[in-house]
Formats: structure tokens, sequence, C-alpha cells
């Protein structure tokens, strides 16, 4: 199994021995790793495998028993999802949530007056004033066509690039996805992961994300770790994982040799 190997410098995440237990029953167990700027890794595994559990410690969802999560070099071990945004976190989650009644420039625009301690801008729909830095955001997420359309009559992929754009909003360094491409149609998947990657390798932001397609996790992910009951059992790139005997046995379908 390949160790973590981000350079220092480059390092944005960095998740070190973390462990987490629910009524004795350890979720994760001494799980280590990091993210670098402008790399995406995949974090796969069995359902049940602690991935979500993971997620939510780095997050703040769950605060972990054991171990630390550093971002950008600093120990945010514990901190609430709100003061991770604040640290420059963003995340989505596998389904996704807008206001359906406004239109994807108003969603766009809360989310910016959110980030920046605007408390009066739901009352004016966010979107006066904030034309320029919102359209930017747009464009970023490769929604600007969509910008006046209401959330509630678009398709459901197109929903999820939203989503991409509000998580965004904040100008994250680590950007946490949680099962992106989930209720998707095929085509619309690569679409997403393709503007994620963009945005990642341009913007040099550093993406974590979850997934059960292969298709996806192999064709995007620049690393993958793959996780089976609460431990990291590989870790490395995408060609070095699908090679994985151990990998191949609890996750691929493909059975181990003996021996």
């Amino acid at each position: 199994m390949a160790e973590p190997g981000a350079p220092v410098s480059q390092r944005v995440l960095a998740v070190q021995g973390l462990a987490k237990s629910f009524d004795g029953v350890q979720a994760v167990r001494g799980v280590s790793f990091d993210v670098s700027a402008g790399e995406l890794v995949a974090l796969i595994g069995p359902n049940g495998a602690g991935k979500t559990t993971c997620f939510n410690c780095i997050n703040g969802q769950l605060i972990p028993d054991e171990g630390s999560v550093t971002l950008a070099g600093i120990d945010v071990t514990g901190r609430s999802p709100r003061d991770m945004a604040l640290a420059g976190v963003g995340r989505t989650f596998q389904v996704a949530a807008t206001f359906a009644s406004m239109t994807v420039r108003e969603n766009v625009a809360l989310a910016l007056a959110s980030h920046a301690g605007n408390g009066s801008a739901l009352a004016g729909r966010g979107a006066r004033g904030q034309a320029a830095p919102v359209d930017a955001l747009l464009q970023r997420a490769g929604i600007g066509a969509l910008a006046d359309q209401h959330c509630g009559t678009l398709p459901y992929g197109d929903v999820k690039r939203v989503e991409l754009a509000l998580a965004l909003a904040g100008n994250p360094k680590l950007l946490l996805m949680d099962e992106p491409t989930a209720g998707m149609a095929p085509r619309d998947r690569g679409t997403l992961m393709a503007a994620a990657a963009d945005l990642a390798r341009h913007g040099r932001v550093a993406v974590l994300f979850t997934e059960h397609d292969m298709d996806v996790v192999f064709g995007h992910a620049d690393r993958v770790i793959v996780m089976d009951y609460g431990r990291i059992i590989a870790l490395g790139t995408p060609d070095q994982v699908r090679a994985d005997e151990r990998v191949q046995a609890v996750y691929l379908g493909t059975p181990a040799p003996p021996g």
C-alpha cells in the first residue's frame, strides 16, 4: 500500500490516525492520508467501509475519537461544519439541495452573501449588487447559460452543477464531494467530474470525493484510497489500485489468487 505522499508545500488536507467508534463498533480505524492542491482523490470501498464516517470527521459533523485533521498546516480537528466552511472547506452532498423557486443566479448570490456574512441578503434574494462575482462563479462551475432558470425546472444533473457552484462560493481550499454523481444520468456524470477536475487543476483546489461508479473513479481520480472495515487497504494511482489483489477481492469483484 502506498504511503501518503503529497509534498508538504502543496498539502492542503492531512488526516493522521483518524478513529471513530459507535457503541463499540469501530467505523474508522487508524486512517491516514493527504490531499494536495490541484489533486482529485477518490475515497472508495464497500457499503459500511467507513467512508461517510471518515468524511464527517473531516468536515466536523463528527468529532473523531483519535487522530487529527489538518487543513493547510492548521489543526482543525473537531471544529464545527460552520467553522470548517470559514476555514476553507466546501462540501457537496449525495442528495443535492437548492432553493427550487429561485433562479440559479439567486441561489449562488445567496451563497456568496452567506459566506460574506451578509444576513440581510435573504430578504432581497441576494442578487442585487453582486452581478460580477456571481457571474464569475457561474462560469467557474460551467453553468453560466443556466443563470436565469429556476432551479426547480432543471434536470437533476444541472442541479448537481448548481450545488457545485454553491460549494465554491466560499472559495474553498478543500472541496469534499459525497457521491457527486449519485442519481445522475451516465452522460452527465463525466461532465460534472470533468468540471471538478478543471476546477481542481486550474484553481489549485484539493478535491476529495466518495463514489460508487468505478468509471468515474478510474476515469478522473489522480489517486484512489480504498477502505474496508474502517481501514485503508490500498492507496495509490488508479492503475495501482485496480491491480491490487486485495482490492479486487473485497471490492472490484475479482477473487484474489490462493496463497
